[in-house]
């Protein structure tokens, strides 16, 4: 009996890498550049890789490799983190309900690595969850984003000079490539964004604030002013 428990772990984790291979597959990109950015802003190799390793979410390091490039505070940097991801409270909630009863510490591995592609991954799967399966996902996904950051911050170093240099506008134009699509598909996105950088562009918010705490403040007001829009306009279909 226990043998046969063994062979289905073995089996649930293999299956897991196997549908994971996509995500660790799209994640090399994405990583190269991240290391590449990395090195340009400032990092060393240990920085760098450290990041992929403790934080594993791509957005969130992406806009911290833009804060620390115009010098801002880590409490700034932490909060600003804590905005982008605070949608993976709702995503492990969720999984929680799709993946099979098991002890703490194997959940907690679950939550730090969701992200949103193995989050689509795992609760796509039909019935419940097994740990084999989600651990086979987020590992193979982890190792390409950690091992990929690396090897790109490495690239970087061959590069020339002026190649170098210009990366870092590669930094504002993957903030674009991100945005826009959300853009098209959400008006509600679309406001947000225009109102947030209206607001980070005002001079209470420029000259009051750091670059930091101004991004912080103007994504916080502009959320809650979002927020309150969508609900008068609800009220108002309702009545």
């Amino acid at each position: 009996m226990e043998a046969l428990l063994s062979t289905k772990k073995v089996s649930d984790f293999r299956y897991g890498l196997q549908g994971g291979i996509s995500i660790a597959i799209g994640y090399m990109p994405v990583a190269l550049t991240f290391g590449l950015l990395a090195r340009t802003t400032g990092l060393t190799v240990t920085e760098t890789i450290l990041m992929s390793m403790l934080v594993f979410a791509g957005a969130a390091q992406y806009i911290s490799l833009s804060l620390i490039a115009v010098g801002t505070g880590m409490i700034e940097i932490i909060l600003t983190t804590f905005i982008v991801n605070i949608r993976h409270f709702l995503m492990s909630a969720s999984l929680s309900e799709k993946l099979e009863e098991d002890r703490l510490f194997k959940k907690l591995f679950y939550a730090f690595g969701i992200t949103d592609e193995t989050f689509t991954v795992i609760s796509v799967k039909e019935g419940k969850v097994r740990t084999g399966f989600a651990v086979g996902v987020m590992l193979i996904s982890y190792g390409s984003w950690v091992v990929n950051s690396g090897v790109g911050y490495f690239i970087g170093e061959i590069l020339p000079e002026f190649l170098q240099a210009s990366m870092t506008i590669a930094l504002y134009a993957m903030f674009v490539g991100l945005l826009v699509p959300s853009m098209k598909k959400s008006v509600k996105v679309t406001f947000l964004a225009v109102v947030a950088g209206a607001l980070n562009s005002t001079l209470l918010f420029t000259t009051n604030l750091s670059n930091g705490w101004s991004i912080v403040a103007a994504t916080l007001v502009s959320a809650v002013i979002v927020e309150a829009v969508v609900m008068l306009k609800g009220r108002g279909k309702t009545i």
